[in-house]
């Protein structure tokens, strides 16, 4: 019992590390499939435990992978992006938030606000985004997580 306390710590501490580190780069660093265990936790099995959807989980960090990563927790479902601007329009930058809310494969299990402003006289200013922008990335991450699905199936 105490080398699985020890593994666990040690586990804990390896995704904390991970979670710093991604924070202090803000250059788009994501977990990758060979650390996702580690950032999730794994059981006495050595199996991943997350609380979502494991498929949506990543789906959307692959959807969003060219916006920098500022938090990404798979056991809360919560994937919260740094600021973007896309080198072709540098007066507008966006900001995006997924939230997977169920273990199963379903649309609604998905949730994404997506965050815009402008840069003005005064400096950055909160602008409107277009309701169809968080639709059409949750579409992608849909989209993404069932041809993983699909793939697993296949392996």
């Amino acid at each position: 019992m105490r080398h699985e306390a020890l593994r666990t710590v040690k586990v804990l501490s390896v995704a904390a590390t991970a979670a710093i580190l991604a924070a202090c780069a803000g250059g788009g660093d994501r977990i990758s499939d060979r650390d996702a265990p580690l950032a999730a936790g794994t059981d006495s099995r050595g199996a991943p435990i997350t609380s979502v959807n494991r498929y949506l989980w990543r789906a959307s960090l692959d959807t969003i992978e060219f916006m920098p990563m500022d938090n990404a927790d798979p056991i809360a479902g919560v994937i919260t992006t740094d600021w973007y601007a896309n080198p072709a329009s540098p007066g507008e930058r966006f900001k995006t938030n997924v939230y997977i809310l169920d273990t199963a494969l379903r649309a609604d299990a998905l949730r994404v606000s997506v965050f815009r402003q402008q840069f003005t006289e005064a400096g950055w200013l909160d602008a409107q985004v277009n309701p169809a922008t968080a639709r059409e990335i949750e579409n992608a991450i849909l989209t993404r997580a069932r041809q993983l699905r699909l793939n697993s199936l296949d392996d």
